[in-house]
Formats: C-alpha cells, sequence, structure tokens
C-alpha cells in the first residue's frame, strides 16, 4: 500500500501491475475555476480522471449537511463516498493524486480519502512535471468514464477540526497557517473580505516543503524545520490552516513525512474564521 508519496517510477510499476488503480489529475486555480480542466484536457497522465475543486471536492450548495465552512465547504462524507463510487474506487483501490501546481490543489484529495477511511492514496511527487521529466508521455482529451467502484465509509483516518474546535483550544492547540507571509501578517488579503491571522498561529507557507523541482524536501530536512518552527510544541497538537483548507495539506503530509505524525485539519480556515466578527483576528 502507498499513503503519502510515490515516485514517477513508482507510479509507473503501479500501473503495470494490474492491481486496482485509480489516477486523479487535481489541476486547479483559484482566480481561474475553469482553468484546471482545461490545463487536464492540454495533458494529463495516461487514464487519469480530473478531479475539480469546486465541483467534485467541494460543496458550494450551502447544503445543512456540508462538513465544514470557508470558500471551499467540505462535502459530507456521505456525498463524497457517491463521487468516489462514481468515480471508479473501491476500497481495494490504490489511488495517486496529483496536479501541476507544486502540491497546491492534489492535497485536498488525498486528505479527503483518508478522512473517509481509506489509507491507500499516495502523492504523486513532484506532479505532471516530474512525470513528463521521467520520460512519461501524458494524453490529451477526457478520458473514458470509469466503471463504478464499491467504495464504503471507513472510520476516519484523518481529523477534522471545526472553527469551535478552534477557538476553544487556542491556548492548547499549535496552528500553522499556510498562506503566503504578508497575507499571515495581514498585509494584503486577496480573498477574504478580512485580512490577518488567527491569535498565535504560526506561519508555514505551503511551498516551504518543496525543493526548486516541486517535490517534497528529504525527512531529515523537514523535521528539523518544524521541530524549529514548532520550538517545543507537541507535534499531536498541530492544526494546519490555510484560506480555505486546500493549501494546508502541503504542510500536513510535510509533518507525516518526517515522522511527527499526522496532525488535524481545520478545513473552513481563515475563510470561514474571519466570517465571525465575535472571533479575535491578528496582524503583524
Amino acid at each position: 500500500m502507498d499513503k503519502t508519496l510515490v515516485t514517477p517510477e513508482r507510479l509507473r510499476a503501479l500501473m503495470t501491475q494490474g492491481a486496482p488503480l485509480r489516477l486523479f489529475d487535481c489541476s486547479a486555480d483559484l482566480m481561474n475555476p475553469e482553468l484546471g480542466r482545461h490545463q487536464y484536457l492540454e495533458a494529463h497522465i495516461p487514464a487519469a480522471q480530473h478531479a475539480d475543486l469546486n465541483r467534485d471536492l467541494s460543496d458550494k450548495t450551502g447544503a445543512a449537511d456540508a462538513a465544514s465552512g470557508g470558500r471551499h465547504p467540505l462535502p459530507s462524507r456521505e456525498k463524497f463516498a457517491a463521487w468516489l463510487r462514481a468515480a471508479g474506487v473501491s476500497n481495494d483501490t490504490q489511488v495517486v493524486v496529483y496536479d501541476r501546481q507544486g502540491a497546491n490543489f492534489c492535497g485536498r484529495l488525498w486528505w479527503m480519502l483518508k478522512w473517509c477511511g481509506h489509507e491507500a492514496v499516495a502523492m504523486l511527487d513532484g506532479g505532471l512535471q516530474a512525470w513528463q521529466q521521467a520520460g512519461g508521455a501524458p494524453s490529451q482529451g477526457a478520458e473514458s468514464a470509469a466503471a463504478p467502484g464499491h467504495f464504503r465509509l471507513g472510520p476516519a483516518l484523518a481529523v477534522l477540526k471545526s472553527r469551535s474546535d478552534v477557538a476553544q483550544a487556542l491556548a492548547s492547540q499549535t496552528i500553522i497557517d499556510a498562506r503566503a507571509a504578508a497575507r499571515y501578517r495581514g498585509e494584503v488579503e486577496p480573498l477574504d473580505p478580512v485580512a490577518g491571522h488567527i491569535p498565535g498561529a504560526l506561519n508555514r507557507p505551503f511551498q516551504s516543503n518543496l525543493d526548486a523541482a516541486g517535490r517534497f524536501l528529504p525527512a531529515a530536512q523537514l523535521r528539523q524545520e518544524f521541530e524549529a518552527l514548532l520550538a517545543g510544541h507537541d507535534p499531536a497538537s498541530v492544526v494546519h490552516h490555510c484560506g480555505s483548507g486546500v493549501s494546508a495539506i502541503p504542510n500536513l503530509i510535510a509533518m507525516e513525512i518526517a515522522g511527527l505524525g499526522r496532525s488535524a485539519l481545520y478545513a473552513g480556515s481563515w475563510s470561514d474564521w474571519c466570517q465571525d466578527t465575535s472571533l479575535p483576528v491578528a496582524r503583524g
């Protein structure tokens, strides 16, 4: 079972083994919601389906059963399980996710599968670019629809925190904010109505986990950097967030690669927190 990262070479091996495998291209763009689909149609790993951030990995219908708030509300586990079945995923399926935006978006699907009890999901380290650099030829256009899968929900393997969870435990949790430093400090805010950060949050922009080629840094280096950031705080107390619960995932994965465990996610993130005017906001 591959459950964190795979290399292009490992992915190629999985593709030739004949075991149940589903590939998902999660390419997206926050400012241009249709761009990810266009990029997928232009070039993707053979047999990969596109997983759309807004339509497939979020529930923007205003449904009462949405599992989080914020700009990209999580669908309920039941709705997401139905999407997985339609996308050809069963409980014995190895899933591999990737994007072409430096792991910014594919971690969302990685985390959601863990949240629904499916451990066998891994991220392609380096994304589509790594696949092509390793000699992999891309496909174009849409792939044929997969035969329906038989996915059934299992106990959650990832911890989801709500706004109230975070607000009520600020003193005992260690919040890591994955947004760019200027957004964290409240100097700019291009997406949400309020600038700033959750009081006490530490800042680690998600790109800090990657090398120049978009691959995750070595485990020992990640561990050293996170231990320096945490400065003695218990890694088990960490809750990750960002603007809308998407780009926080690379920090969460990096901590797991570093051997620091699977920490929690506040999926609503800043876009959810700043909607409540009774909650404190820090700047600087």
